[in-house]
């Protein structure tokens, strides 16, 4: 059985590879978040909570835009993630599988990120990412239930 990509798929691809690009920008190339430097260190947190914690802790030393940046922006860049996959894949319409390719997508990132020594390989950026495209998901999930309830009340009147 062959399935035809719909307007609403190809759309989704179109964002989802634009999303793809913007975020490998700011983790591999971004100069605001110092990808650029030279000379850098291997560096890696391999401890479930340090770094959230830390951030929770030390957060009137570290401010307000810094715990933005870490924790939110950690969440909020897989968002989009979470979002677009169930539109493009069919697969993705379960919770787990799109959760499990955003944890993939995530440690894939963050290796590459270990590997070419910019920013740091964190499994607390893992986790929140994993989490960002959870919510990504439900989303989705909302946006696709509200477009549902619109159509019905349409046809309805």
């Amino acid at each position: 059985m062959i399935r035809r990509t719909t307007p609403r798929q190809k759309a989704g691809w179109v964002l989802f590879i634009l999303y793809l690009c913007l975020l490998a920008y700011f983790m591999f190339f971004s100069e605001s978040f110092g990808r650029t430097e030279a000379d850098r260190e291997y560096a890696y947190n391999l401890v479930l909570f340090k770094e959230i914690s830390r951030y929770f802790r030390h957060y009137d030393v570290l401010g307000f835009s810094l715990f933005m940046i870490n924790i939110v922006g950690n969440i909020a860049a897989f968002i989009p993630f979470g979002f677009f996959l169930p539109i493009i894949s069919r697969r993705s319409r379960l919770w787990y599988n799109t959760v499990m390719f955003g944890f993939i997508w995530s440690l894939t990132l963050e290796t590459l990120q270990l590997i070419f020594k910019v920013g740091s390989f964190d499994v607390d950026d893992m986790f929140l990412n994993t989490l960002g495209a959870a919510a990504g998901f439900y989303i989705h999930g909302a946006a696709h239930y509200i477009r549902i309830l619109i159509r019905y009340r349409r046809w309805k009147q």
